[in-house]
């Protein structure tokens, strides 16, 4: 079967291999059928992002020895479509205006609960729309996760190696879609961009598998097509610990500096060789 797949690094930072990971698989498996491989700069943040970093992308990307179809998608470009997606959703009861603050969410947790990575309250949920509070106060948008299961049902999804997965109650909250200072969040921006580009496999690392219950559900609201997911494993330090560019992981522009072969890099990648010092995790 053809298909076509993508990477969507954010440009906040150099990439690391296992950005590079990601993008030889994505490749590879457009290039074994016959697809498309295509680039989406996820630039939504401009506080963080940085056009150097997108040039970067570019850079490292050839130096792997990976093409690219079609014009890259930057999301920035992109704000009046996923607004358009949102005031569907609201016109439909499907999203509401949060007022909360981190500060506040923690607040009205119960202690045994943890912090705020935990699950929203609901607080404002069920609240009348107030149009000048909304026009005064900064706000986010947010997914009232318990309309849309009653309109489109728990959501499921299938992985590359044919696994089917159905979500539950537990993986879906009332997720953030847009904020004051984010039109669109990663999720509708997502989804959105996926069905836009024609995207039939989407490739990304096994941190993103807690994302696909909220973005299938939406995809069944905007009644977008449904693509097939291969969510690989991560590329970690040798004590376990994963590569993030906050920890400063080795960039691939200083391998490429180094005089690393890059071609021979994305080679040794698909075949499960990692640099001394690197590993996939067995577990």
């Amino acid at each position: 079967m053809v298909v076509t797949t993508r990477f969507a690094p954010s440009p906040t930072g150099l990439l690391h291999l296992g950005h590079a990971y990601s993008a030889a698989l994505g490749h590879d498996r457009a290039r074994r059928s016959g697809g498309r491989f295509q680039l989406r700069i996820e630039d939504l943040d401009p506080s963080r992002s940085r056009q150097e970093h997108v040039a970067g992308i570019v850079d490292d990307l050839g130096w792997l020895g990976l093409t690219v179809d079609d014009e890259p998608l930057v999301q920035s470009r992109r704000l009046p479509i996923y607004a358009e997606a949102l005031e569907r959703l609201r016109a439909e009861g499907l999203v509401y205006p949060c007022f909360c603050t981190r500060a506040d969410i923690v607040a009205s947790l119960n202690a045994p609960h943890g912090d705020a990575g935990a699950r929203y309250p609901g607080t404002c949920r069920g609240h009348l729309e107030d149009p000048e509070r909304r026009a005064s106060t900064p706000h986010s948008w947010r997914l009232d996760s318990a309309a849309a299961l009653e309109r489109a049902g728990l959501p499921s999804w299938r992985e590359e190696d044919g696994a089917v997965f159905h979500a539950n109650l537990q993986d879906l909250g009332d997720a953030i879609l847009a904020r004051k200072d984010a039109p669109a969040s990663y999720h509708l921006a997502c989804i959105i961009d996926d069905a836009a580009s024609g995207v039939t496999l989407v490739v990304r690392g096994d941190d993103l598998r807690a994302s696909t219950p909220v973005q299938r559900l939406l995809q069944m609201l905007l009644n977008l097509p449904e693509p097939t997911y291969l969510h690989h494993s991560l590329v970690s330090k040798a004590d376990g610990r994963r590569l993030a560019k906050r920890d400063q992981a080795p960039t691939l522009a200083a391998m490429r500096a180094a005089g690393v072969n890059g071609e021979a890099l994305r080679g040794d990648l698909l075949a499960g060789r990692l640099p001394l010092g690197f590993a996939f995790p067995t577990a």
